[in-house]
């Protein structure tokens, strides 16, 4: 019995702290409100990048379908700007995922990313297709 009380002692003191630094650690806007300068239709080990024409006020119509998405916030940047970088949090553990949006002549660049880990099992990229798949309708 004891060995069953020290290995839940050991997983709770490396569990805990490993989920309140997901959960706490700062996101920087100088880090994270940035993309590369090329976007290209494709989907990424830890994320995925999409381009989409604007059309008639599209920048507005996606950033209200991102600002919609639950535990996202707006990270840094605005509508004004033509670039918006958003936090997009997971449910169960808080992982922050990172999307920037810009425009870019008449079409939207969006970026999306994960900040830790290798592999997001395409949350990213099917995060992305559901937010398009929603502005297409609109």
């Amino acid at each position: 019995m004891n060995w069953v009380i020290g290995i839940a002692l050991v997983l709770a003191l490396v569990i805990v702290p490993f989920g309140l630094y997901v959960r706490l650690a700062p996101s920087d806007p100088d880090t994270w409100h940035a993309m590369p300068e090329a976007i290209t239709e494709r989907d990424l080990a830890g994320g995925a990048m999409r381009v989409v024409g604007a059309g008639e006020d599209g920048l507005a119509r996606l950033d209200a379908i991102i600002r919609a998405e639950p535990r996202t916030r707006v990270l840094a940047g605005s509508l004004e700007d033509g670039k918006i970088t958003y936090v997009t949090r997971s449910q169960l553990w808080g992982f922050p995922d990172y999307t920037t949006m810009r425009l870019s002549d008449k079409q939207i660049e969006l970026y999306s990313r994960l900040r830790f880990g290798q592999s997001d099992m395409d949350v990213n990229a099917e995060r992305l297709d559901r937010w398009l798949s929603q502005f297409a309708q609109r």
